[in-house]
């Protein structure tokens, strides 16, 4: 499909995986390549949410229910969307693990359990997919040939890779390790089976999406949010979509590859003792701040 002016990404007919698809960004990402004419599997763990109304009067959208942490179920997700648009996935969207599902706990009370499903959830998933995605291309089925001139892979990261979050370690460690070291190992090794073939993260801040809205309703977080912002705004989901859609089109991004893009406003970092909070004394008489009981003291659950 071709923007106004003759702009064209590029994805006519391509087959795009999205996982996590049911979500908020997940959704408006399926949204962007239905757009583009893509040819798009989404993938979903529990609920298909909004995806099935999304469905109707389309053909270019087939939903898949999978475990992204099963070796088994992540071959069935790719060959079953392989085998309905007759071609393999030539674009891989990881949107993986929202932390609104995730327990609000500092490391010092975590359980291993939580620890583990997180980076579970959050590597050993993109592990599998990635994985997947490169075997299939290395060996395609016989008329199911890809164009590896249109190679890509896009991964969801978080600000709370790049800045930390205090009460949760586990999935900060988990985006920080998918946006850094895993993209800048594979972006040398995806090159190896498609010469052109590229992969990169897009790691939003605040996002405004429906499991995030209860918290948006308070303005004084909202305002804490934003206060290390430059741009004094909480992203949207077509924030996050468009720009995971430029990076997927080998036309506008071709020569981009190994790359965090941070969405959010220009953040530089978080706000850790914001006016109004008292001071409270160390052993040894010197002042620091507390942490107020007001909710401005702790937001929680606030980014993808």
């Amino acid at each position: 499909m071709s923007l106004p002016g003759g702009i064209d990404f590029g994805l006519n007919r391509v087959h795009v995986l999205v996982t996590g698809a049911a979500g908020g960004i997940g959704l408006e990402i399926v949204q962007e390549f239905l757009k583009h004419s893509a040819y798009v599997t989404a993938q979903y763990h529990t609920s298909p949410g909004s995806l099935p109304e999304l469905q109707k009067g389309i053909d270019n959208l087939e939903l898949f229910r999978a475990d992204v942490t099963d070796e088994h179920a992540v071959k069935k997700l790719f060959s079953r969307g392989g085998e309905f648009f007759e071609q393999e996935v030539q674009v891989l969207i990881g949107k993986s693990l929202d932390k609104f599902h995730l327990k609000d706990v500092n490391l010092v009370d975590m359980d291993l359990a939580q620890w583990k499903r997180t980076l579970d959830v959050n590597l050993t998933g993109p592990f599998l997919l990635v994985r997947e995605f490169l075997q299939r291309l290395r060996k395609p089925r016989r008329k199911f040939a890809p164009d590896l001139s249109k190679v890509a892979v896009v991964v969801i990261g978080s600000t709370s890779g790049e800045f930390g979050e205090a009460g949760h370690v586990d999935y900060s460690c988990s985006k920080a390790a998918l946006q850094s070291g895993f993209i800048r190992t594979v972006k040398n090794e995806i090159v190896q089976i498609a010469p052109a073939g590229r992969i990169n993260a897009v790691s939003p801040g605040w996002v405004r999406t429906p499991m995030a809205e209860a918290t948006m309703s308070d303005p004084s977080l909202v305002e804490r949010a934003i206060a290390t912002v430059p741009l004094r705004k909480i992203a949207t989901t077509s924030d996050i979509a468009r720009q995971v859609l430029v990076l997927a089109s080998s036309t506008f991004s071709g020569h981009v590859t190994g790359q965090n893009i941070i969405v959010a406003g220009g953040m530089e970092g978080r706000l850790l003792n914001p006016p109004g909070e008292t001071s409270a004394k160390h052993e040894d008489g010197s002042a620091t701040a507390a942490a107020s009981t007001s909710p401005r003291a702790k937001p929680r659950k606030s980014m993808p």
